[in-house]
């Protein structure tokens, strides 16, 4: 049943006791995951600490951690697969878990081969190598897991105490004429754009699975704003040796992400995507202030009301634990499968080299130096958003190394990651969705992004 969305709640007391369980925990949650924190003169969120502090300490150990992961993940399929074990069937979280289709299957098989075969360093070279499975494994894999892990546990601070309830009605006006999102998606945004795009995908997917969001406005959000963190376009900015114009490169990437927002709401396929709720269940928001209340009054309100409804800390430990195995028993093999594939095909096969020759002569046209090389640049990032850096790092043209450098942010939708956690997810959007999005989404920024790099450079 859809809670707190029918009207005023003129009943709602105010005491103290109310307030502080919708403001404490809320506030923790920005902090951790919305609120930029200065750290070694750059800016992150307190997760995004929590989780480097984390790699400091055991990165060592994760590689090995996340083998027994994606091959657990691989043989427990496998048995519920062959053998249907009641335990399993009658229990929704492990059916949920373990019992998948043969898609996901395969997938979790191949993603286990593939760990195994360059953790201990046998089979083919084009599997093991430090630009195939190799970046995967001890690059990817343990940076999401620790992003996870702590998001996992935390997250609930910021979506079941009120802060996504509180913010969402504030700016409902704002998001709602722009993106054709509910105002709490902001709060989405802003944990990609500070943190970690997956972290926001996953956001956006609980969000959706609580019927906060329909199918058309989660995956809107989940390929409109789950843009890559800022700390990583300081890592990008510095791999290009584009530090001097690091506050152009990155104001670029947001006015064109910007634009590219507006637009693609509006056209197929996010608008042919169902609004209904998650299973047909009833909408669970209401962030539209009556006649008679002033805004910021019934912005707290929702938030009391949210907060209210939230479970305590055994709960919300229950829950993060049920989050971290999911993600890590349904998403590490994925990544690990999906990932190397597509690393595999860039290295090894000249197919995106192919697909880059109609872009040859745009680019040429747009005036970009050192096109035959930043063709394929800009079509690779749908294997990985760091590919497209790679190939041109050694580039004399600096201009062309900002738009390749850029347009690997705009372009959002790549498969070792962001893509992956989509389509895990149940946002409803499948394979050819993300493509055909990743393909608007260069024909929509790239314009955009050449055009200020012309007036830069």
């Amino acid at each position: 049943m859809a809670k707190n969305t029918e009207g005023p709640q003129s009943n709602v007391i105010f005491e103290r006791k109310s307030l502080l369980k919708f403001a404490l925990p809320s506030l923790i949650g920005l902090i951790l995951f919305v609120i930029p924190l200065p750290y070694d003169g750059n800016f992150t969120i307190g997760v995004g600490r929590m989780a480097d502090l984390f790699r400091e300490s055991f990165g060592d150990m994760l590689p090995a951690l996340m083998v027994a992961v994606v091959s657990l993940s691989a043989l427990l399929s496998l048995i519920v697969a062959a053998a249907k074990p009641k335990l399993v069937m009658h229990h929704p979280f492990l059916k949920n878990l373990l019992a998948v289709g043969p898609l996901w299957l395969i997938s979790r098989v191949l993603g286990a081969f593939f760990i195994l075969m360059t953790f201990y360093e046998i089979g083919p070279g084009f599997v093991t190598s430090g630009a195939t499975g190799g970046t995967i494994l001890y690059e990817l894999l343990p940076t999401l897991a620790t992003w996870f892990f702590f998001a996992g546990f935390l997250l609930p601070l910021l979506l079941d105490f009120g802060a996504m309830d509180y913010l969402g009605t504030l700016i409902r006006k704002l998001m709602r004429p722009l993106f054709r999102v509910p105002g709490r998606s902001a709060i989405d945004g802003i944990a990609s754009w500070i943190g970690s795009g997956p972290v926001g995908v996953v956001l956006t997917d609980k969000q959706y699975q609580k019927r906060f969001y329909t199918a058309q406005e989660a995956s809107i959000i989940s390929v409109c704003f789950s843009i890559v963190s800022l700390p990583f376009a300081v890592v990008v900015a510095q791999f290009l040796e584009l530090q001097h114009v690091f506050l152009q490169f990155y104001f670029t990437i947001s006015f064109a992400s910007f634009i590219a927002a507006l637009i693609l709401p509006r056209i197929p396929p996010l608008t042919k995507k169902s609004e209904d709720y998650y299973d047909g269940g009833e909408k669970n928001i209401n962030e539209e202030v009556p006649d008679d209340r002033s805004l910021h009054n019934y912005a707290v309100e929702k938030g009391i009301l949210r907060a209210k409804d939230a479970n305590g800390a055994t709960g919300v430990i229950v829950d993060g634990t049920k989050t971290v195995i999911d993600i890590y028993l349904s998403l590490m093999p994925l990544v690990m499968a999906w990932g190397t594939l597509s690393l595999i095909i860039v290295e090894h096969t000249p197919i995106f080299t192919w697909i880059s020759y109609p872009l040859i002569p745009l680019l040429n046209l747009l005036q970009v130096p050192g096109a035959e090389v930043a063709a394929p640049a800009v079509v690779v990032g749908f294997a990985d958003m760091f590919l497209p850096a790679i190939l041109v790092s050694n580039l004399e043209y600096e201009i062309t190394r900002f738009i390749i450098g850029a347009m690997s942010f705009t372009q959002l939708v790549y498969l070792s990651e962001t893509g992956a956690v989509i389509l895990k997810s149940k946002i409803p959007m499948n394979l050819l969705d993300l493509f055909i999005v990743f393909l608007q989404r260069t024909i929509i920024t790239l314009p955009i992004v050449v055009l200020i790099a012309h007036w830069i450079y």
